[in-house]
């Protein structure tokens, strides 16, 4: 288990309820930074820090997407998979409101409402993988099978 370096987050209580095997990191965080200051900070690919996307359908029905953070999301594509007319993302203020979390210290694990989880594919393919745990500046690194199988996320092809 990791060494606690940040106060505890909803996120890394779940983490050790659930006995995930993690590390965690933290870093000097950037106001919309993004992956590109945590992949710097860290040194690591970008394409193993996992963005934790909230967004909402045309009827404001909340979603996350776990996406790569090199890649965007075909909100089009994944509308036609999931069967809405349109995907956008939320406000930051909606975005806290759903998950508890602010943006940019979004995680997907314990939000404060349950909402669906759609993650790219190929991120399942990986052997570990860099998110946040719930704080601006903290990420966990893990294995993306504990977020299969804590999460439960539909796979789905949508990155671009």
């Amino acid at each position: 288990m990791a060494k606690n370096k940040v106060s505890m987050t909803p996120a890394m209580r779940l983490l050790l309820k659930e006995k995930v095997e993690f590390e965690d990191f933290t870093y000097a965080y950037e106001d919309k930074g993004g992956t590109a200051v945590s992949s710097r900070e860290l040194g690591v690919d970008e394409h193993y820090i996992i963005k934790t996307l909230v967004m909402e359908d045309e009827h404001k029905k909340p979603l996350i997407v776990l996406m790569h953070g090199d890649r965007q999301v075909s909100t089009k594509k994944l509308a036609r998979l999931i069967g809405v007319k349109s995907i956008s993302p939320c406000s930051p203020e909606t975005a806290n409101k759903h998950t508890g979390y602010l943006v940019g210290g979004t995680s997907p694990f314990a939000t404060r409402r349950a909402m669906p989880v759609y993650m790219e594919q190929t991120i399942a393919e990986l052997s570990r993988i860099y998110i946040n745990g719930g704080k601006r500046g903290y990420v966990v690194s893990l294995d993306p099978r504990e977020v299969m199988r804590i999460l439960k996320p539909t796979l789905v092809q949508v990155g671009i």
